[in-house]
């Protein structure tokens, strides 16, 4: 389960991130990496909050495990190798057994897919996709605004670099 987002009309920003130097555009993804790190991580504590919501409304007890591993990571590039992704998601993990249990093991990846989209024996009380929309404006602010404050500190550093020299 992976929400994903694409930026349209930033051509202009990609040639200019395309002639700019090694320091800034790395194949380690240099401040772009950062800046969406910082944009997902937003959307990742909105989650969580939706998440803890979404488990007392079904008055279910929490372990903890599930909100736990709801996290930030690095994905694979776009199909086209060119570009950051970042992607909030569920790691998986097994929740221990009650003994005498004989059933398969629960995973939080079920347990954040029934809650998400629910079963014939429960309604889906989404919590993801919620934090998505409540807060994609601020993710991509934060993510320019970080972004711009970076490129701003290494054009900085470059200016005294070559002054320098």
């Amino acid at each position: 389960m992976k929400v994903e987002v694409k930026l349209s009309g930033v051509d202009g920003i990609l040639s200019t991130l395309k002639s700019l130097p090694p320091e800034v555009v790395s194949k380690r993804g240099g401040p772009v990496k950062l800046a969406l790190a910082k944009g997902a991580r937003v959307i990742r504590d909105e989650a969580k909050k939706n998440l803890l919501a979404s488990i007392s409304r079904n008055g279910s007890e929490s372990t903890g495990l599930l909100e736990k591993n709801l996290i930030v990571s690095r994905g694979k590039a776009p199909h086209d190798g060119k570009g950051e992704r970042y992607l909030v998601r569920v790691k998986r993990k097994t929740y221990e057994k009650p003994e005498g249990a004989s059933s398969k093991p629960v995973t939080t990846l079920k347990t954040a897919h029934l809650l998400e989209y629910g079963s014939q024996h429960q309604p889906a009380t989404p919590w993801l996709r919620p934090a998505f929309a409540a807060t994609k404006q601020k993710a991509t602010d934060v993510v320019i605004n970080d972004l711009k404050s970076r490129i701003d500190k290494i054009v900085a550093k470059l200016a005294k670099q070559n002054a320098s020299k």
